[in-house]
């Protein structure tokens, strides 16, 4: 396959190491609005650097979108236009009107997108999610979240980021549906600023919590942070009439027991997200190129994308406007 991944940054370099060493991929031309970050690393990959409108106007079998936000929406839609299936890291546009209209356009093409939400392709995700399946928690009647971060981000990014429960808990309303196969029915979300200014001055939240009730009632709940100093904290916890699992409580998890003579977990923490869910972000990639080859259908389409980014405006809206919020009201 020929492939093109448009952005160089942070995260399209972990895209392309795991590209460049992918057995179906012959050839990967990489591309960012930045030329010399774009042949830094393209080279010791043994990729080939080019405009990113040239690596679109090559024809590639299929294109990764790894560039900032606010470039999503117009390389997402010229990418179907040309008849090119997309990766897109989330999210599919700044905001709700736009993610709508970019929908609308790429429906109409039938070219095949993936927008990209790694923890679906995570190992505990998937099996508390067959759990919930199978029956083995029985009547599902609580769920738990967290995301925490070890240190916040830079000033820049917040300012542009859209907030918290836009910018990282999407990630946790994305899962809670995939794994529940329920659809959020309301939000209630607070916050709180413990730490720099910026985060206040870009009318965000460093420190935050959530009630979702789904519409078959249960009742979730969300948590978190920006300075969560023991490291990255990532975890869901169902709790049913027939038991209860936890993804994320493994011996690398940022937590230590109070109890006495209890040493777990007995590893270092995960620093970070890419650390964290490296095999799930290697495990996504691999089912697009599939997607990508007509092997498979797209496990996450722009509409499944666009109900979550409803759930993280109705939470946004709760925040500033202090109330419960149904995220119908936003369609």
């Amino acid at each position: 396959m020929r492939v093109g991944l448009l952005g160089a940054g942070r995260i399209g370099a972990w895209h392309a190491r795991f590209l460049s060493g992918h057995p179906l991929v012959e050839e990967l031309v990489i591309g960012d609005a930045d030329a010399r970050r774009a042949e830094a690393l393209a080279g010791p990959l043994g990729a080939r650097a080019a405009d990113p409108d040239a690596v679109l106007a090559a024809g590639p079998d299929a294109v990764l979108i790894a560039t900032p936000t606010s470039t999503h929406a117009d390389l997402l839609v010229r990418a179907c236009e040309a008849g090119v299936p997309a990766f897109c890291e989330k999210p599919v546009a700044p905001d709700l009107r736009t993610t709508l209209e970019v929908r609308d356009r790429v429906a109409k093409t039938g070219v095949p997108v993936h927008i990209g939400f790694q923890r679906r392709f995570d190992a505990g995700y998937a099996a508390a999610r067959q759990a919930v399946l199978d029956g083995r928690l029985g009547d599902l009647h609580r769920v738990h979240l967290v995301t925490a971060d070890p240190a916040p981000p830079p000033a820049e990014y917040v300012r542009s980021s859209g907030g918290i429960f836009r910018d990282c808990h999407i990630h946790d309303f994305d899962i809670l549906r995939w794994v529940t196969g329920r659809e959020v029915e309301s939000v209630t979300a607070v916050g709180a600023n413990r730490g720099d200014d910026y985060f206040a001055a870009a009318r965000d939240v460093d420190t935050s919590a959530a009630v979702m009730v789904m519409d078959d009632g249960t009742v979730a709940t969300m948590q978190g942070s920006r300075y969560n100093g023991a490291g990255y904290d990532v975890r869901m916890e169902l709790s049913g009439t027939a038991g209860t699992w936890v993804v994320g409580l493994d011996e690398r998890a940022a937590l230590r027991s109070a109890e006495p003579g209890v040493d777990w977990p007995s590893g270092d923490a995960w620093g970070n997200f890419w650390d964290r869910f490296e095999p799930a972000y290697a495990a996504e990639i691999g089912t697009f190129l599939d997607v990508a080859r007509g092997h498979a259908d797209s496990p996450c389409t722009v509409d499944e994308a666009l109900e979550a980014l409803l759930i993280a405006e109705a939470a946004t809206l709760s925040l500033h406007e202090e109330r419960r919020v149904r995220p119908a009201e936003l369609r």
